[in-house]
């Protein structure tokens, strides 16, 4: 547990850092197995298997689809980690920074077979993130001077991850 506190004007403001509590759900590296299990199981992606060579390398791209806020990226590198650690992944943005549509903001290099293993289980992850971060944004200009704080609105099985995602709002660039 961090904390941080900073006097101004004679008023203080205190900011923690407190991890989250135990619950199965916050088991991101078990998410992140039940998903690429649930995705391609055992057998791995069979059209790749057919028609693309074992050993081809490649580079892909991540491409805004739309204007919003960008959320998942620590999780997505988790998932190209989990399914193959040599692949070289980057990015030129970081979660909670808005983008607009058509923007490239990373790329993955390395095996193609184990690039799209991932990258399916990875843009789900994102797009539900993102999508997330990025109504709460819009919510929370629209709610202002309020402040949202979280949502109790999640996914089974999802719980942190949908939280994360609606974290980011507030990091997001105007």
């Amino acid at each position: 547990m961090s904390v941080t506190q900073t006097m101004n004007s004679g008023v203080s403001f205190r900011s923690m850092a407190v991890k989250p509590p135990s619950h199965p759900t916050y088991d991101m590296k078990g998410v992140i197995k039940l998903a690429l299990a649930e995705d391609a199981g055992d057998r791995g992606d069979v059209t790749c298997l057919a028609t693309i060579p074992l050993d081809m390398e490649v580079e892909a791209h991540f491409l805004a689809k739309e204007d919003g806020i960008v959320a998942g990226i620590s999780l997505a590198e988790m998932i190209f980690h989990e399914v193959d650690p040599s692949l070289k992944v980057e990015w030129s943005q970081k979660d909670g920074d808005h983008v607009q549509k058509g923007l490239q903001f990373g790329k993955v290099s390395g095996q193609a077979h184990n690039i799209v293993v991932a990258e399916r289980v990875v843009l789900n992850f994102m797009q539900r993130m993102s999508g997330i971060a990025t109504l709460t944004k819009t919510m929370a200009d629209a709610a202002h001077p309020a402040c949202i704080l979280e949502t109790r609105k999640t996914a089974p099985g999802l719980r942190l991850v949908d939280k994360v995602g609606g974290s980011n709002w507030w990091r997001a660039k105007s």
